[in-house]
């Protein structure tokens, strides 16, 4: 009994000190909308194809975290400053510049799925389409921001997607965002669906975080239903810092049984949100902070611990996609793959500087 006492009372103290940090955290890092701005001769314009789960905010016509019944699609044209920094988003520290800003410069509202789809292809060559799921305590506006950032970065040709599910936008809203994953799976089903309707349409899936725990879901409801079409079109998936409890990922990808190929998953025992995600759920580490490929016990999933590097804030919670040096390594396997097509990370085999590749 007094052991029992004791583990509580530890538990308790976790979830306190986890929660005064994140109240912390909240209080240090104002949040900042997009805004729009005169275009810029010099800037590079980013299409963002966004499909939210997100309601308008009762303040103003901001998307907020309320969670509607039905999805809403519509284009945002980024610009991109000529002063961009690898793995950075300028935001405007004053009135918005698209000398030296993000900034929106253009959106186009679209009735549906197909007519989204429609002007995605009418872009680009080809029918593959790269998905975005944001994660944890993420505004529409930082996740639509992040999506440019990573496509301009990486010099991805195919048109990004952004799934926008309702996250609270806040470090205290962990067990609403936790809560608002579950409710979003039914529409980023719905959503793969659309996007593999027709022959040779494609989706390459990218996760951060929680989203990651949204996307394997998703994937397990669709392999539930015995709906393998849509599984055969996914041509990969890539979890970044995955806030998912190992246990729990094992049996959502023994449910999917075959998982889309290649299938890796971006690790780093320095990330501190899932540190404090550990502590919130009191049990054990979060799958993107595993000190073992072992741990993940499938052939089909490749571990790439990039440990070593730093994301340059502190967090360690984008890595891949926010630290100079993880980019510069990861568009040199690109480049020695031959541009980013569906097949690029399997060349993830190459030997990577600073940073660690790992096979289960």
């Amino acid at each position: 009994m007094r052991r029992t006492a004791t583990t509580y009372f530890d538990r308790l103290a976790r979830i306190a000190l986890a929660g005064v940090v994140l109240v912390l955290l909240a209080a240090c890092a104002p949040r900042v909308t997009a805004e729009r701005a005169a275009p810029h001769p010099q800037a590079r314009i980013q299409p963002v194809f966004v499909a939210t789960g997100r309601d308008l905010d009762r303040t103003g016509p901001v998307f907020g975290q309320e969670r509607p019944e039905t999805i809403r699609y519509f284009r945002v044209d980024i610009s991109i400053p000529p002063t961009h920094e690898t793995g950075r988003i300028e935001w405007p520290e004053g009135p918005p510049d698209a000398a030296t800003d993000f900034v929106v410069t253009g959106t186009q509202v679209h009735d549906g799925p197909r007519t989204l789809i429609r002007d995605m292809r009418a872009r680009t060559e080809g029918r593959e389409t790269l998905l975005f799921v944001h994660g944890y305590n993420n505004t529409l506006s930082e996740a639509m921001y992040r999506l440019a950032q990573i496509q301009s970065d990486f010099n991805v040709p195919m048109p990004g997607l952004l799934f926008a599910w309702p996250s609270a936008g806040d470090p205290r809203g962990y067990v609403y965002d936790r809560d608002s994953v579950l409710y979003a799976r039914d529409d980023l089903e719905t959503l793969l669906h659309d996007l593999t309707a027709r022959p040779g349409e494609k989706v390459f899936i990218l996760a951060h975080s929680m989203g990651s725990q949204l996307v394997m879901e998703a994937l397990r409801q669709i392999a539930l239903r015995g709906d393998r079409q849509v599984l055969s079109r996914i041509s990969g998936v890539v979890l970044m810092s995955p806030d998912i409890d190992p246990d729990v990922f094992d049996r959502q990808a023994a449910a999917i049984r075959q998982l889309p190929q290649p299938f890796l998953i971006f690790i780093t025992k320095a990330d501190r949100v899932l540190t404090l995600s550990g502590l919130v759920t009191g049990r054990k580490p979060r799958l993107g902070v595993i000190d073992a490929a072992e741990k993940v016990q499938r052939g089909d999933v490749q571990v790439v611990d990039v440990t070593e590097l730093s994301d340059g804030e502190g967090y360690n919670h984008f890595v891949p996609v926010t630290s100079p040096a993880a980019i510069r390594m990861l568009n040199g396997i690109i480049a020695q793959a031959g541009g980013v097509n569906s097949a690029f990370l399997r060349d993830m085999a190459l030997p990577l500087p600073a940073a660690k590749y790992v096979e289960p």
